[in-house]
């Protein structure tokens, strides 16, 4: 095993292991918002959609960690609680408050040409994060900084062509459930349609896509729901961890072994974000057969972003990171996507 690929999984699982100590580690309105009084600091307001999994709350502390006064900057925070609604009055109360700069992390994508339209005509620019909106006019946001969600999909495809045909497996014969992220968010729909896409091509059944909300409960609940409806079901493709945590729960009640010997009746499960210790031991352990990487460590990059706004620079409009493709299972090595070849990590021990 090459300890040397888990840096950068170490390195998120950090954040991990932070988020999961207490919900004061994520600072509430009330304290963020005691600072905005030091008139010296750059405000910033920050809509959080949620906290629906480990990946929204390591996302959330970078974000806290980096607007901070010894940076010159202030942070109100605003959990949405995954609905647009609290999204958009949190963005209304930020107009109100003239806070400097907003940053939004939208729970869809569709639905915030209007409060956009108000905070640029009050003055505010809008920074993206994580996921995207879908506006007519392109000018409503400043920029935008995240994943490729479709990439990442591609990518996973790509591994589970590549490990079927390692082990002969006729397409015909790969039977695959998709327990998708929220309904509407730019994760699901990328990572949705690069399965999709795939299953066409290569020929796959591609026998349900239902959403598991990316939160362990529904995980486990679409998982054994699924189960009811089919018996040849041999790979789960679960759009964040915490589903496929929910998800082996499931299958391991349901008395199946979860694995990548899917020609002699395990069922493998693939997933994505690698942010979730137990996830990241399931990996390990090779419950997980693949989990493409999603970093959430956003936070250094927003500010990067605004910093170039404070100094009236134009930052580009699209900022992606690089993400990898994390596996204990040797058989696959790497994978092309688009003329591109990704290496896969070995998660190591």
């Amino acid at each position: 095993m090459k300890k040397v690929a888990t840096i950068a999984m170490a390195l998120l699982l950090g954040v991990a292991v932070i988020a999961s100590c207490g919900s004061s580690t994520v600072r509430e309105d009330k304290v963020t918002e005691e600072i905005t009084e030091d008139s010296g600091l750059i405000t910033v307001g920050f809509s959080q959609l949620g906290a629906e999994s480990d990946w929204r709350s390591a996302n959330t502390i970078s974000m806290q960690s980096s607007f901070v006064p010894e940076e010159g900057y202030s942070l109100i925070y605003k959990n949405g609680q995954q609905k647009q609604t609290n999204q958009i009055t949190a963005i209304r109360t930020f107009i109100q408050q003239e806070v400097d700069y907003i940053v939004l992390a939208p729970v869809t994508e569709s639905g915030w040409d209007s409060v956009l339209s108000e905070a640029r005509d009050a003055g505010i620019p809008v920074i993206l994060v994580d996921r995207r909106v879908d506006v007519a006019d392109k000018s409503l946001y400043s920029c935008w900084v995240g994943s490729d969600f479709e990439l990442e999909g591609k990518k996973m495809a790509a591994w589970i062509d590549s490990y079927t045909k390692s082990i002969n497996m006729a397409p015909s014969d790969v039977h695959i459930v998709n327990i998708q992220g929220t309904i509407g968010s730019t994760a699901q729909i990328g990572r949705s349609r690069g399965l999709a896409n795939a299953a066409r091509e290569h020929g796959w059944d591609l026998m349900a896509e239902v959403s598991g909300e990316f939160t362990e409960t529904k995980g486990y609940e679409v998982m054994a729901a699924l189960l009811e409806r089919f018996d040849n079901i041999n790979i789960v493709y679960c759009e964040n961890d915490n589903e496929a945590i929910g998800a082996i729960d499931a299958l391991e009640e349901a008395g199946k072994k979860v694995g990548s010997d899917i020609r002699n009746g395990e069922i493998m499960v693939v997933s994505f974000d690698g942010v979730n210790k137990e996830a990241l031991d399931y990996a390990k352990d090779g419950k997980i057969s693949c989990i493409a990487e999603c970093n959430p460590l956003h936070g250094p990059r927003v500010k990067a972003l605004v910093d170039a706004l404070v100094k009236g620079e134009t930052p580009d409009k699209f900022n992606y990171v690089d993400e990898k493709l994390f596996s204990s299972n040797e058989k696959v090595t790497e994978v092309v996507v688009d003329g591109v070849t990704y290496k896969v990590q070995d998660i190591g021990d």
